[in-house]
């Protein structure tokens, strides 16, 4: 991958790479009787093992300027394989902290496999690194084919691909230190904070210069999402984490905000990551992996423009209903209420558009799971973002929230939609970038697609019941008017619905791990050249239908 760089963008990588290095020296030797002194060592490690990749092959020849004529997809392929990488790890990490409910001695008198540490690490690993990874991937593979324009360069997507996975090893190796900023969505330290405005600024860039480029004179929906994504989640990083350190020498930190203030900042970065990073970037990837696994143009693409606005303005709004009952204003929590309501037209607009687009192509369905997996992913959207708005009215809120409901509705939608979706885009995505006629086994694919939905429902089942009967136990009443259950009885009536959520963990990183060998067994197979050629420029075929 890194032979192919020309000279002049070798050079340019070994400074960003030396620079990155000298950083992390300075930090480890600032800190060196703090965490910092430890992010610091990995930090100089991270940027050592890429100058002496890119030392090995600095006598390489300058590639052909043939390859101009052609996608650059290396750090797509890299991506995939982080994608699946972060996958294995970060569920992992799900099923020991689901099991850690069930039986709490499995912290092994650790401190860092405490559940307030392995938390943190699960949905970094998870969010950010599985699905951030898969994004970027997705983002660099859909932005050059529906622009018909190559990447203007080969060193800034390695820089963000590169970079954006040093962000995500300094957040969940600082959890497993005991460092987090507190937040409900763990964030990691002050200058991993700074490194990732950086890198995500990078992205944009390079996003924005790839379509400037373009010879499509249109911009495909898909791109549309994948630009919200991008561009919000920059502005919501930035606010969210503004932050004053102790000194520098330190990793802690100190927010801005405090009391009510920040947490209404909190669940207005919260909601908007739900809104920018776990849906409109996944749905850019429905938007085009979806139609072409289906071979069928978009059912209606004014809906999907129409569901955009509507998404982009909507979810602003909504934070506020995760903070009912506080001393959020109520007008505010009412706003947050109203605009969640609102939010299931746009949603059900893509998760319609989405199904009715495989008219005519149900019996593809049937027979290919990898386009299973993206219709299954369709149906839990729709079904999340139902319930979203249904939770966000204040009755229901007052049964529902700070109980395992939520846990279920949270997982519904990541293991449902957004695994799935990106399972299904990267089953589609793998063989056309290692030039293999298909996936090394479809058998295996079938397998990962009953693992995956079992779990799934295994999981989300188990928490709605204990998340009614959490609900329905604190807020029972006896005729003296105290109440009916300690929180300790209600503790134990959930044993056996925390052991079949575990279960059900298990079940989805099974799939996640069969996965990942038919992917590992598929690049290693031998490619069929002459029925998938080299990126050539070229029209992707028909994604919109003539409306």
């Amino acid at each position: 991958m890194i032979a192919r760089l020309t000279i002049a963008e070798r050079q340019i990588g070994l400074w960003l790479a030396g620079l990155v290095t000298l950083a992390g020296a300075a930090l480890g030797i600032a800190g060196r009787n703090d965490v910092l002194g430890y992010h610091g060592l990995l930090i100089t490690i991270f940027g050592a093992v890429v100058v002496v990749a890119l030392l090995r092959n600095i006598d390489a020849p300058e590639p052909d300027e043939s390859r101009l004529s052609e996608y650059y997809d290396d750090p797509i392929r890299f991506g995939i394989v982080l994608t699946m990488a972060w996958a294995v790890f970060g569920m992992f990490i799900g099923v020991w902290v689901s099991a850690l409910l069930a039986w709490p001695e499995l912290t092994f008198d650790a401190a860092w496999a405490s559940f307030g540490r392995l938390r943190p690490a699960h949905t970094t690993g998870v969010i950010f690194g599985f699905g951030g990874n898969a994004l970027i991937a997705t983002s660099l593979h859909v932005v050059q084919r529906t622009s018909l324009a190559r990447l203007p360069d080969q060193v800034s997507p390695w820089f963000v691909l590169l970079g954006y996975n040093l962000f995500c090893l300094l957040a969940v190796s600082g959890y497993f230190l005991g460092i987090t900023q507190s937040k409900e969505y763990a964030e990691p330290e002050w200058y991993a904070d700074i490194w990732l405005v950086i890198v995500w600024v990078v992205y944009f860039v390079l996003y924005i210069r790839t379509l400037a480029r373009r010879k499509e004179p249109h911009i495909y929906v898909a791109n549309w999402y994948y630009m919200a994504f991008i561009l919000v989640v920059a502005v919501l990083h930035i606010v969210n984490n503004l932050a004053v350190p102790i000194s520098l020498s330190s990793a802690k930190a100190y927010s801005l905000f405090s009391g009510v203030q920040d947490a209404m900042t909190q669940w207005w970065y919260g909601h908007n990551a739900v809104a920018f990073f776990l849906t409109a970037g996944f749905l850019g990837m429905m938007y085009y992996y979806l139609p072409k696994r289906a071979e069928r143009p978009i059912y209606s693409y004014r809906i999907s423009i129409i569901s955009f606005w509507g998404i982009t303005f909507f979810y602003m709004w909504a934070g506020s209903h995760h903070l009912h009952y506080t001393a959020l204003p109520h007008w505010v929590q009412t706003l947050g209420m109203t605009f969640s309501i609102m939010l299931l037209v746009p949603s059900w607009a893509s998760a319609g558009n989405a199904l009715l687009t495989l008219n005519g192509a149900w019996h593809k369905v049937r027979d290919d799971a990898t386009l299973r997996f993206m219709m299954v992913a369709a149906v839990f959207y729709g079904l999340s973002t139902f319930e979203g708005s249904f939770l966000a009215i204040r009755a229901v809120n007052s049964l529902s929230h700070y109980t395992d409901w939520t846990v279920g509705h949270v997982h519904a939608g990541a293991l449902g939609w957004v695994a799935m979706i990106t399972f299904g885009a990267l089953y589609t995505l793998t063989p056309a970038m290692w030039k293999r006629e298909r996936m090394y086994s479809n058998t295996l694919v079938e397998v990962h697609f009953w693992c995956a939905v079992i779990g799934t429902l295994i999981y989300v089942f188990a928490m709605w019941n204990s998340g009614i009967i959490q609900g329905l136990m604190w807020r029972t009443y006896n005729e003296s008017g105290t109440l009916t259950y300690s929180f300790i009885e209600s503790l134990v009536a959930m044993h056996p619905y925390y052991i079949a959520r575990t279960v059900g963990g298990l079940f989805f990183l099974t799939g996640a791990v069969v996965g990942t060998y038919n992917i590992i067994m598929t690049i290693r197979h031998e490619p069929s050249l002459a029925r998938h050629p080299a990126g050539k420029l070229a029209a992707d075929g028909p994604l919109v239908a003539g409306e």
